[in-house]
């Protein structure tokens, strides 16, 4: 499987971004007046959005096929080491990423992601939940699904962007098919992922947890997740809910650009040095 992406920006830095469920590569583009200048930017299509086809594969074999696709585009443009965002869907398939290939990953930013669900049970039933809703949207088709997916007190922020923003947002969410948003909840849904609460101390990758302050339950998460990741900052943007990336694009870039351009010194290690990291 080989996912679409498109490349723009003038900086050095490699950035690859990942998108949230509904979107695609063009969920960041309000954003190039902020990152062109400082970062290559890498824009993908996940399974089943955009250009890119589904997974192959349910489950977590979807999941895992779709961290090997990613990793397919670094090697196909050269990219021995990135900063990675992802948001929401997005964000739980970078991390999971860096837990894949720690190596190729400088720095990490999580906006309103998760580390997964820690019990088998709970994992086989959102599968089960996320299947019924794959085949109602089989069903009902993309128009029907979105007007449903709008309304969740989650997406409030969302309906108070500017119109611009949420036209080119509404246009993104209907251009998706039935069949890839269906094979999306199959392959990349929570219950199709491991859980990575245990292995959260061992990853040694600096993480940005980015959540919108009125999103009680993923600045919830952003905090559980903080307290368990060795280099870890949390940033909560207030009056926002579930994407402050479209929210409040002008803070959101101001910490994500401060994060990833930041120099600081790693704790020592057991031999007594110390890494300078930028």
């Amino acid at each position: 499987m080989k996912l679409a992406f498109e490349e723009w920006g003038e900086g050095r830095e490699r950035l690859l971004l990942l998108h949230g469920f509904t979107g695609n590569r063009k969920a960041w583009d309000h954003l190039r007046p902020f990152f062109a200048p400082h970062f290559d930017v890498l824009a993908v299509d996940l399974p089943g959005h955009g250009e890119s086809s589904p997974c192959d594969q349910t489950g977590p074999a979807g999941f895992e096929q779709t961290l090997s696709a990613l990793g397919g585009i670094l090697d196909s443009v050269g990219a021995a080491k990135v900063n990675l965002i992802g948001y929401s869907q997005g964000a739980r398939i970078a991390l999971a990423l860096a837990f894949r290939a720690p190596e190729r990953i400088g720095r990490l930013v999580l906006e309103s992601g998760s580390a997964g669900l820690s019990s088998l049970r709970d994992r086989a039933a959102r599968r089960r939940r996320d299947e019924a809703l794959a085949c109602e949207i089989e069903s009902a088709g993309t128009h029907s699904f979105i007007a449903r997916w709008e309304r969740r007190p989650v997406f409030e922020g969302l309906r108070r962007l500017p119109i611009d923003r949420a036209s080119a947002l509404r246009a993104r969410r209907l251009s998706c098919s039935a069949a890839g948003l269906a094979s999306a909840l199959r392959a990349l849904g929570v219950g199709a992922q491991p859980s990575y609460w245990e292995q959260l101390p061992r990853l040694r990758v600096p993480v940005l947890l980015l959540s919108g302050a009125r999103d009680a339950k993923f600045s919830g998460i952003a905090r559980q997740m903080s307290r368990e990741l060795p280099l870890a900052w949390t940033k909560s943007f207030e009056d926002t809910w579930h994407a402050p990336h479209l929210e409040a694009p002008a803070e959101y870039a101001r910490e994500v650009i401060g994060f990833l351009g930041a120099t600081w010194l790693e704790p020592p290690s057991a031999d007594g040095s110390v890494e300078v990291l930028r």
